[in-house]
């Protein structure tokens, strides 16, 4: 399954969940610092005005949406200096592009139901990679948001077939697993709360039914970070978990090898 997006190539920064306070800077803090860069780099220019980066907070909206965006304001203050930008999206609604203003440093897609993102960003997927592509912006995705960066987004479902893959408290209100379309700026799919969800067994039965060449579980309080160092291919593991790397193994069945803080593995 494939919606034909490649990378984007940029710098892509996957939070797998979680809340800890005292790993904040290291979850946050790089893309933080990439927004900090395109802010400084806008001002050199002229076009900007070099304060604190102005991160765009994009949640869909399930009636809580200025509750859960003071969480995320805080969260991203406490990593470093920025000025967080509230987008609510109303569930049910669709994101859209003309949020992203050019004072806009940095794109952070929250938390929440995964399915109501893959529909709010479902119209806009194509605008919002190119406009990511072109203005060098950094997107950062925290849980739903990371599952989000996928090419294809597993967005939830408990079982195969009727036989549980995960327990049925992760399922985003959906039955059956489902893949959708998703925003193609990682070429892996993504879950999220591995360790603490026990999703690690959903991606391993999406990749092992074929529909997902790569797949990665991300822990909570952690960072899988995507084009940094150069662009060499590999992604970047930090924080206090570990990320899951699902592939096919030779004959059936799956591969699966966790990275923890420091460590990197391949993209492709």
């Amino acid at each position: 399954m494939s919606s034909g997006k490649k990378s984007s190539g940029g710098r892509v920064f996957l939070i797998g969940g979680g809340w800890e306070e005292t790993v904040a800077d290291v979850v946050h803090g790089p893309f933080l610092r990439a927004a900090r860069a395109v802010s400084e780099a806008s001002k050199a220019s002229g076009s900007g005005s070099g304060s604190a980066p102005r991160v765009l907070c994009v949640i869909v909206d399930e009636g809580d949406g200025a509750e859960q965006f003071a969480r995320y304001d805080v969260a991203l203050r406490k990593a470093g200096d920025c000025t967080p930008v509230p987008v609510l999206v109303p569930i049910g609604q669709r994101f859209e592009t003309g949020a992203v203003t050019e004072d806009v440093a940095g794109v952070f897609v929250c938390g929440g139901l995964t399915p109501a993102y893959q529909e709010a960003f479902a119209e806009s997927s194509g605008q919002l990679y190119a406009l990511l592509r072109e203005r060098g912006l950094p997107y950062a995705g925290f849980s739903a948001g990371a599952a989000m960066a996928a090419r294809d987004a597993v967005v939830g479902g408990w079982l195969v077939d009727g036989i549980a893959v995960c327990p049925p408290d992760t399922a985003e209100d959906l039955e059956e697993l489902d893949v959708r379309p998703g925003l193609g700026l990682v070429p892996f799919g993504v879950d999220n709360h591995a360790a603490q969800w026990g999703t690690l067994g959903r991606l391993a039965a999406v990749v092992a039914a074929g529909r997902l060449a790569h797949g990665v579980a991300i822990d909570e309080n952690t960072l899988v970070e995507v084009g940094g160092e150069g662009g060499d291919g590999r992604a970047r593991v930090a924080g206090r978990g570990r990320a899951h790397c699902v592939r096919p193994a030779p004959g059936g069945g799956v591969l699966v090898r966790s990275y923890g803080d420091g460590e990197s593995f391949p993209v492709s």
